[in-house]
């Protein structure tokens, strides 16, 4: 086997290996937190979703699967990642510290009930840490995705942890369970819905 294809399988091995572990290994937090997030939407809350790098865009991803929908023809869902609007992140980053980026958006949206979203691989980010103070302080309900380290996941009211150093495969990982959050969210408050045009409706067991 060549140098490429060696790599290609244990790519795939460590991936097959790492998401299958942190999805089984936490069914309950990932129930509860599609519960969580389901109770506050169907209260007329909205979820906040942010991180940094690859966080960003798996908060955006997932923000818009909420917004448009995932697998279901069903009514918008109210999220908002604070990772798209460059006026604002930058102003809070000039005028006080990119620290505060996160933060300072989450006093500004957030009300008691909503929900905070955290992404972060190395779970050590100090403008994530500070968004999830400031939602805890806020009175939002904090869940946090991150890997084997960090101060997040105790910061946080629930935690998913990806067991892994590995900044690709805790990102592969979490995409999995934000999709699959959104899928139980979607199972929760539309469970009559159809599936959007142009998709097979899913197996059922």
């Amino acid at each position: 086997m060549t140098p490429a294809g060696r790599l290609l399988d244990a790519a795939l091995e460590e991936h097959l290996q790492v998401v299958r572990q942190a999805v089984v290994s936490q069914r309950r937090q990932l129930l509860r937190a599609a519960e969580t997030i389901a109770a506050c939407l169907a209260a007329g809350g909205k979820v906040l979703l942010f991180g940094n790098g690859g966080s960003a865009a798996d908060a955006q991803h997932i923000a818009a699967e909420f917004v448009n929908r995932f697998r279901a023809d069903r009514p918008p869902l109210a999220a908002l990642a604070l990772t798209t609007d460059a006026s604002v992140m930058t102003s809070i980053a000039n005028d006080a510290r990119f620290e505060e980026v996160f933060a300072r958006q989450v006093r500004a949206l957030g009300r008691p009930g909503d929900v905070a979203w955290a992404f972060s691989t190395s779970g050590a980010s100090p403008n994530v840490l500070a968004a999830v103070a400031a939602a805890r302080a806020t009175g939002l309900f904090t869940i946090a995705l991150t890997g084997r380290g960090g101060p997040l996941a105790s910061a946080a009211d629930l935690a998913l942890r990806v067991d892994s150093a590995d900044t690709p495969r805790i990102q592969e990982a979490h995409g999995l369970i934000g999709h699959l959050i959104c899928a139980l969210v979607e199972e929760r408050l539309f469970p009559d819905a159809p599936p959007q045009a142009g998709r097979e409706p899913s197996p059922q067991p």
